[in-house]
């Protein structure tokens, strides 16, 4: 795990990277990873497959489910695509080009358990890696696929796992404008980033090797890029809601060092038909609330959010029904966040609304977003 992680802040298995040669006017090398950039055009199903040409990609699922009799389960299963080198000289399959993470978690608030594992391996000799021809990405035994437009979920630890079939449900939608999500002021600071936001889902879910047959909705993201978080910024929150008036919201904050909202937070609502709405910073609120959960490692994290979209009329309280939903890594990448499954709450143009989702708090201990980014 030391080398893994050193391997992320950029440090090669060979060594300091020789001193760069001194270059003649134009003639500048190309960049080594790509940046994204406005007027991307996403196109599926081959979007959904691996995009090497940009550092950062990830494939991340949630869902809220539940067995026949009502029992409630929250999962989240996220695959990580690190790019380290993306033209090894050495020509040995174990190579770093890439670095594979991947998370796996599931909540079970009647149970008060919350179990996760994860993943870390070298993409070079088939240990993980992602396919670019088709959507297939793995880790060890740990997979995402895609049979026809069915989502295949497998992967499976003594603490946790899951064997899960989503379909695709509604159409994906592309978050940002013109086809970018920006995130910093300069414009390689940005991703391509696209949400399937209700997918019905059935399988199997298992906790401390207790099995549940279980249905529900997911909710699916990928997103690429190169540089996602930059200097002065420290971590987001996020929330995906599945709302009972056929729509989905998703909101992410990022907080800047000083504990200010960074102007490019934004989101997304997806309408009963499909069709979307963008939100800059100034479209909404997204304000914490009193109750919250302190870790053992002494992050702080709010438990109770409150939403406010006055164009949509929009008025909601978030609450969770378990409080410890923290993935605890500072063995391996040095970083916790905590993801887990939320109830949601309030009005829409006065009518009661409700509905359930998931919430991602990071930087409130480490900054994952710059072990991504190798910063």
């Amino acid at each position: 795990m030391v080398l893994a992680v050193a391997i992320l802040m950029g440090v090669s298995m060979a060594g300091q990277a020789p001193s760069p040669r001194p270059q003649v006017p134009g003639s500048e090398p190309k960049a080594p990873w790509k940046d994204a950039t406005a007027g991307f055009a996403h196109v599926f199903p081959r979007d959904h497959a691996s995009h090497p040409d940009y550092k950062i990609e990830w494939w991340y699922y949630t869902g809220n489910v539940k067995t026949t009799s009502g029992r409630r389960f929250g999962y989240q299963i996220t695959f990580f695509r690190v790019g380290i080198d993306p033209a090894p000289a050495n020509p040995s399959k174990w190579a770093i080009r890439d670095l594979y993470m991947t998370h796996l978690a599931v909540s079970d608030p009647s149970g008060r358990r919350y179990r996760y594992a994860e993943k870390l391996s070298r993409g070079g000799p088939g240990l993980a890696g992602a396919r670019t021809d088709r959507y297939e990405v793995w880790n060890d035994r740990w997979m995402a696929n895609l049979d026809g437009s069915r989502h295949l979920l497998r992967a499976s630890s003594p603490q946790a796992a899951i064997e899960l079939t989503l379909d695709e449900g509604k159409a994906p939608i592309i978050h940002g404008v013109n086809g970018i999500s920006q995130k910093g002021a300069l414009a390689g600071n940005a991703s391509h980033y696209y949400s399937l936001t209700r997918m019905p889902t059935r399988g199997s879910i298992t906790v401390d090797g207790e099995r549940f047959e279980v249905t529900g909705d997911s909710w699916m993201d990928h997103e690429f890029g190169t540089s996602f978080l930059e200097e002065g910024q420290r971590g987001w929150d996020w929330l995906s809601m599945q709302l009972s008036d056929g729509r989905e919201l998703m909101l992410y904050q990022l907080r800047r060092d000083d504990g200010s909202v960074d102007p490019r937070s934004s989101g997304t609502l997806v309408g009963a038909d499909g069709k979307t709405r963008h939100f800059d910073v100034t479209a909404f609120t997204l304000t914490p609330g009193q109750a919250s959960f302190k870790s053992k490692n002494g992050a702080v994290y709010p438990l109770e959010w409150s939403i406010a979209i006055p164009s949509e009329q929009l008025d909601l309280k978030v609450t969770t029904p378990l409080a410890d939903q923290e993935l605890s890594l500072e063995r391996s990448t040095g970083v916790a966040y905590w993801e887990g499954m939320i109830d949601v709450g309030g009005t829409a143009a006065g009518r009661p609304i409700t509905g359930s989702g998931y919430l991602e708090m990071t930087g409130y201990f480490g900054s994952l977003g710059r072990v991504l980014s190798g910063q």
